[in-house]
């Protein structure tokens, strides 16, 4: 069996949910933003039920899209470059909102998922927080940020590969104490995987090792940073982003970017068409679109997109 293989099966049984009992407290959960008003009011919450027929119930809150753009001092003049012009982009406000969640969390529910771009590029200080808010607790799924060394400045052109991502993968696994490819957590009874698809499609290895989890006859919840489209999520996100759609005209939008990944490669062709016939599939959390969104992914499974987290969106869902 090679290294990699061997460290896969024995991560596979590492976390995949964050228990919020688990999260460090900070000075600042306690922000007077609006000090006439609700304490949580700034957060924007969509809410969400998959009806399992559990014993014990519980809920989570999910997160995505973080994108913190911290920068040392000391760092290159490109990381200080990053920091204003993405810092511009994602608003400045990136922390206050994961605070915010966070405290939410910890006050309302048991778990905590976030499904990618924690951090928009990899520096020191965005490693760092890494730690810092979520230390050896953190799980979840990375996403194509977490593998962005500079955004492209320097380093050749991000390309959409695996080979592209060996190239700091060392790295970002370094910082996230959860195997970045796959991770798998039976929480009350459901069986919570998380897995990297950040460029639309996923491994050979991947699909082998949901697999063995399916093998386990339980409940399956799947995580990850890019969804697996639906033809109206694919309308949502044309709509929003490119006010097209079909108000437009009667025509579907062009298939492109990570959908048109999920259509053409065969290995994820062939693994989403066995998902929506898997019985055990009850739920699938992503993020990535930066909008919320919600459709029905197959007879058992609801498919569920939340906004950016920069944004101070989230969304609890309740398992039932």
């Amino acid at each position: 069996m090679s290294d990699r293989r061997q460290f896969l099966k024995q991560m596979a049984g590492v976390g995949a949910l964050i228990a919020t009992s688990q999260l460090p407290a900070f000075a600042e959960d306690n922000p007077e933003v609006f000090p006439k008003r609700g304490r949580f009011e700034r957060l924007s919450l969509s809410y969400g039920v998959v009806n399992i027929g559990l014993k014990e119930p519980f809920s989570l809150l999910h997160i995505s899209d973080t994108h913190l753009t911290a920068a040392y001092p000391h760092e290159n003049e490109t990381k200080q470059l990053l920091h204003t012009k993405r810092t511009q982009t994602f608003g400045g406000r990136q922390e206050e909102a994961l605070l915010d969640a966070l405290a939410w969390a910890k006050e309302h529910v048991e778990f905590i998922v976030h499904t990618g771009d924690f951090i928009d590029w990899q520096s020191e200080a965005n490693f760092d927080l890494v730690e810092k808010y979520f230390g050896k607790s953190f799980v979840g799924c990375v996403g194509n940020h977490e593998y962005s060394p500079d955004m492209g400045y320097s380093v050749p052109k991000i390309e959409h590969t695996e080979a592209f991502k060996d190239l700091t993968r060392g790295r970002v696994q370094g910082h996230y104490p959860f195997d970045v490819r796959f991770t798998s957590q039976v929480v009350h009874g459901v069986n919570f995987i998380t897995l990297d698809d950040v460029y639309g499609y996923v491994t050979e290895e991947q699909v082998a090792l949901f697999g063995q989890e399916v093998a386990k006859g339980l409940p399956i919840v799947l995580c990850m940073h890019v969804p697996f489209f639906t033809d109206n999520m694919w309308r949502a996100q044309i709509r929003f982003w490119k006010g097209k759609g079909p108000l437009d005209s009667g025509e579907f939008p062009p298939v492109t970017g990570d959908f048109l990944a999920q259509k053409e490669d065969p290995v994820t062709r062939d693994f989403i068409d066995y998902l929506k016939r898997e019985p055990l599939l009850k739920c699938i959390l992503a993020g990535h679109l930066h909008i919320t969104v919600e459709d029905q992914f197959s007879p058992t499974c609801r498919e569920y997109v939340v906004a950016g987290g920069f944004l101070f969106h989230g969304r609890e869902v309740m398992f039932i």
